[in-house]
């Protein structure tokens, strides 16, 4: 089976551009995706960064469905702890009625912030509001089912438009603790290697997955999917050029000094007054982070799916300049033959 290859997006923000500016490039990159071939598009959930735009993915995913034709839109993910069960069911039944089978609900058990915001987004400052997630997840699935049963207090609450399906529903995660509920709910699994870039616990994680996956919602076999940053340039050394400007917002949101996306020039000169041992360490620690010519991100690609038995890569790519995003994918697009759209060409 061929790789398939999907985008994980952040809207992100760079110096001198403005948070509308990166919601409507999120949008252009949408359609590119969508002429190019690419498998889904996704949206992530992050707050009180300064370099993301991408708050509120179910309003973007509507954005998204109307502008776009084929590509499944989805989100990568809906922060659970963030939301209500009934809320969550409600807005993607929403999307699923004006998208039908073109929506993906995938779900995060983090808040997507740090802990001072994720106690704004909570109005809670009980450092374990977020024990009860396993069951949350299972409202969100009853409340997109038939229902709760008889004795349950919300039996008669019903997720409207009721006579819609719950989108299919993705569990993000970066640990075999994730990946076996994904596997016990019957739920597709994406493992983030951007945020932990081990490949021996990816491995063990899908390892996992596969042996205790149940069918469940929407799904009757294991679903995997796994996601990381990439950059693909016309060359090498171009790819490692724009590249700077994703590794710096990386080192400064270490840092606890997170800021809009810099220039692929001023990133490097910042980069180069870093300790070079330090930097490294930084980097190789923090993120799994694929960049090159097209030849070298697919072998790479490959590499990384072979070693997981994955047969999709999402890809998060976040430089400074929107049209170096858009011909990155357009460029990974040639280079494993995606199908572009009739009446469109490259």
């Amino acid at each position: 089976m061929a790789l398939r290859l999907s985008i994980l997006d952040l809207s992100p923000i760079s110096e001198g551009s403005s948070g509308a500016a990166a919601l409507n490039n999120t949008v252009d990159l949408a359609r590119h995706a969508d002429r190019l071939g690419y498998t889904r598009f996704w949206i992530a959930e992050h707050h009180n960064i300064p370099s993301v735009a991408s708050s509120s993915p179910e309003i973007m995913i509507g954005q998204l469905g109307r502008v776009t034709s084929r590509i499944r839109v989805g989100s990568g993910g809906i922060m659970l702890p963030n939301h209500t069960p009934l809320k969550v069911a409600e807005n993607f039944r929403v999307l699923e009625a004006l998208f039908p089978d073109r929506v993906d609900l995938g779900i995060g058990r983090a808040p997507g912030t740090d802990p001072r915001t994720a106690m704004a987004l909570r109005r809670t400052f009980d450092p374990l509001a977020n024990v009860g997630f396993e069951r949350e997840l299972q409202e969100v699935l009853t409340f997109g089912t038939k229902g709760f049963a008889a004795d349950h207090p919300f039996r008669s609450v019903r997720a409207m438009p009721s006579d819609v399906a719950l989108p299919p529903v993705w569990l993000l995660g970066s640990s075999g603790h994730s990946a076996r509920i994904a596997a016990t709910m019957g739920l597709g699994y994406a493992f983030a290697l951007h945020i932990n870039p081990s490949l021996d616990i990816a491995r063990a994680a899908f390892r996992d997955y596969r042996s205790y996956f149940v069918e469940g919602h929407r799904m009757d076999r294991p679903s995997a999917m796994l996601a990381l940053s990439v950059v693909c340039g016309e060359t090498d050394a171009r790819a490692a050029e724009i590249a700077a400007s994703v590794e710096l917002a990386y080192v400064r949101l270490q840092q606890g000094r997170p800021g809009p996306i810099a220039s692929p020039e001023d990133a490097q000169r910042e980069l180069e007054v870093f300790d070079r041992g330090l930097l490294s360490q930084i980097l190789s620690a923090g993120t799994m982070h694929v960049a090159g010519s097209p030849s070298t991100v697919r072998r790479r690609l490959e590499e990384l799916a072979e070693l997981t038995g994955v047969d999709e890569i999402m890809m998060l790519t976040t430089l400074y300049a929107h049209d170096d995003r858009v011909r990155s994918y357009e460029l990974l697009a040639d280079e494993f033959g995606l199908v572009e759209a009739d009446g469109f060409s490259r």
